[in-house]
Order: structure tokens, then C-alpha cells, then sequence
């Protein structure tokens, strides 16, 4: 009996000591000298199945740093081999970024990937997802030396881009490509950085059906993506078949849907001002500007018809012209039918453009 007693004393007392220390036998390193943080993962394909998953080391200190690579067939495998083959333990709680290359986004689709950090608990829903073409591995381990802090300088240009809202690029974190893949009538999309000769530069935007990329748009057709959906606002507007750059672009997008559902008219409100002019039309005339005006507006018209025809092509909904559809107190329409009817729909682009009038700033400074 006072053998019980006894055993039953030290239980309670392993029982208080557990419960003061977490619940749990085993508590994780938390000491910050033998920890260090993960700021961003590249993935591309690796040999038979594999991904080939790199980060750089160490991230912060002031050590020399070096391209880390592992191939693995499941993302949570790189951490064990990671810290195997370093001094200090690895955490993901202070990535940063996410960078995909092409091929695996187009190839097998990222679905896998993002429901793996989206199950972690220490990854942020603010990382910024980014498509790659191109070796960034070896981009890496070319630039390192010229560079240190390559991979702060990628995420401070992201940061500024997406709190500037100015419409240059596309900027996706975690959170919002997770609410354009699981949300009926959209479809994701993410910005693509583009490698050539040492240098890493913005090459457009990738669509997404469902969790596989599709299409890169470039240049004129990612601006004017950029204009109707992502930011509605472009700092310049370059349109180089007409000799024009178009500055402080904003736009404002209707869209009307006929009842039988087979005609949408997509209306844009555009409000700008001529930064650029190297054409042979007098724009201080008001007709010559009028008239420019609508060779502006034809342009628009016919380059976001051509848009808007491919995405139907490819049956993909980055616009969410789908959400539309759904009306107060009736039953939203099934995704599935949307996209039969969008895939048929006769979509009509028309554009509204005001551009302030041009002044000839010298001849009022000669009448003062």
C-alpha cells in the first residue's frame, strides 16, 4: 500500500512537471544560435519523380553564404536533409518567398505544394509566390559572389511593388493565389521572372486552370491585364504602334450580361494623360486630339478583345467574369456550367477614354 502511495507521488509529480513544461516530453530548440531561418524555397523537377529543392546558407549572418540543394519526394523531407548537411537547425517561420520554375508549375500543377504550406503553422500566408523560367539554381550560385544579399534585395523589390500598387507587376502572396484556386468563378494567377544572361528580370504574368499554369502573357497584354483587373492602375501606358505613352492610367470596368446569358459587354473607363507623343498629329488641336483619342480607343479594344478570346481558349477566368452571374436571392449557378457558357460566350470590349487636354506649358510661361 505505501509502495502505491509512492508511485502514485512521483506519477503526479512527472504529471506537474510535463504540464508546466507544455504537455509535451520533448521541447523544440528554440535557442537562437543554433537555429537558422529560411527565407525562401526554389522548386523545380528532379530526376525520377523528384523535386529539387534549394535555399541559401546561412541566411542572415554574416558567414560567407552557399546554394544548399536537395532532391526529395516530399517537400517536409528537405528540412531533415537540409539540417544534415548544416551546423545550425533550419525553421520555415520566417520565409519569405516561394519560387517555382515553369516546368513544374506547367508539367504537374502546384496543387501538392500549396496545401503543404498551407498546413504549416509557422509559414505566413504573406509569402510571395513567384514563377521562374529559367536555372535559378544556378543563378544563384553565379550572382552569390557578386551579391550577398540577393535573396533580401528579390523580396524587398516584391514588398515595394505590392504596397506601391502602381500596377507594374503582378504581386501574389499565399493567401490570395488560395482564394483564387478554391474560389468558384476565378482562376489563379502568378507573376514570372524570367533568367538570361546573369540577370533575373519581370517577363509577365502566368494563368493558372485550376493549379497548372497555362499561358504567360507579356508585355502589352500583361499591362492591360494589369490595368482591367490586378490594380486598375498603370503609371505609364506605352503603346508603341501608336508613337503614344499614356501616364497615371485608371480604370473603372463594367459588365453587363444579357438573360439568356450568351453576351457579355465588358465596359472600361479610362482616365489619363499624354506623357509621350513622337506621332505627326498636332494634339493642341482639339480635333487632331479627338481623333487620336479614338485610334487610342480602337487599340485598347482590339488588343483586350485578343486577351479576353485566349483566356476563353484556354478556359481560364483570372478576370472572375464569372462572379457576374450571381444575383441576389437566386441560386448561384453551378462552376461547371459557368464554364461551358463562358467558353461560348460572346464577350463585346469597349473602351471610354478621357485624357486631360494638353497645354503648351512655355507659351504660358511667356505671358507671365
Amino acid at each position: 500500500m505505501r509502495l502505491r502511495k509512492k508511485m502514485a507521488k512521483k506519477l503526479s509529480i512527472i504529471f506537474m512537471a510535463l504540464w508546466l513544461t507544455g504537455c509535451a516530453p520533448f521541447t523544440e530548440n528554440n535557442i537562437i544560435e543554433e537555429l537558422t531561418p529560411v527565407t525562401f524555397l526554389s522548386l523545380s523537377k528532379g530526376d525520377e519523380g523528384k523535386i529539387k529543392i534549394s535555399t541559401i546558407l546561412p541566411s542572415l549572418s554574416k558567414e560567407k553564404k552557399s546554394v544548399i540543394t536537395q532532391e526529395v519526394s516530399l517537400i517536409k523531407e528537405v528540412l531533415r536533409s537540409f539540417n544534415l548537411n548544416f551546423y545550425q537547425e533550419m525553421k520555415f517561420g520566417q520565409m519569405r518567398m516561394l519560387i517555382i520554375n515553369e516546368d513544374l508549375g506547367r508539367n504537374e500543377g502546384i496543387m501538392s505544394i500549396i496545401n503543404v504550406l498551407l498546413t504549416d503553422p509557422d509559414i505566413s500566408l504573406r509569402i510571395y509566390l513567384v514563377i521562374v523560367k529559367g536555372n535559378f539554381e544556378e543563378y544563384l550560385e553565379n550572382q552569390l559572389d557578386k551579391q550577398e544579399n540577393l535573396d533580401y534585395s528579390f523580396y524587398r523589390m516584391l514588398k515595394h511593388y505590392e504596397e506601391k500598387n502602381q500596377g507594374e507587376l503582378s504581386v501574389v502572396n499565399l493567401h490570395e493565389f488560395k482564394k483564387l484556386l478554391y474560389t468558384p468563378y476565378s482562376d489563379p494567377f502568378l507573376p514570372v521572372f524570367k533568367i538570361e544572361n546573369d540577370a533575373i528580370s519581370y517577363e509577365g504574368t502566368a494563368l493558372f486552370q485550376n493549379d497548372k499554369l497555362v499561358e504567360i502573357i507579356t508585355t502589352y497584354d500583361d499591362r492591360i491585364f494589369q490595368l482591367l483587373h490586378n490594380d486598375h492602375y498603370l503609371a505609364v501606358l506605352p503603346i508603341p504602334e501608336l508613337q503614344v505613352v499614356l501616364g497615371h492610367v485608371r480604370s473603372k470596368t463594367k459588365v453587363d450580361i444579357n438573360k439568356s446569358l450568351s453576351t457579355m459587354t465588358y465596359t472600361v473607363n479610362i482616365d489619363s494623360r499624354i506623357e509621350e507623343y513622337r506621332g505627326e498629329k498636332q494634339l493642341f488641336d482639339p480635333q487632331d486630339l479627338e481623333d487620336f483619342k479614338k485610334d487610342i480607343q480602337s487599340n485598347l479594344e482590339k488588343q483586350t478583345q485578343e486577351l479576353v478570346k485566349k483566356m476563353q481558349e484556354l478556359n481560364v477566368d483570372p478576370l472572375q467574369l464569372g462572379i457576374h452571374t450571381l444575383k441576389p436571392f437566386s441560386k448561384p449557378m453551378d462552376e461547371k456550367k459557368w464554364i461551358e457558357l463562358y467558353k461560348k460566350m460572346d464577350i463585346k470590349i469597349k473602351y471610354n477614354i478621357n485624357i486631360n487636354p494638353l497645354t503648351d506649358a512655355n507659351s504660358k510661361r511667356q505671358n507671365l
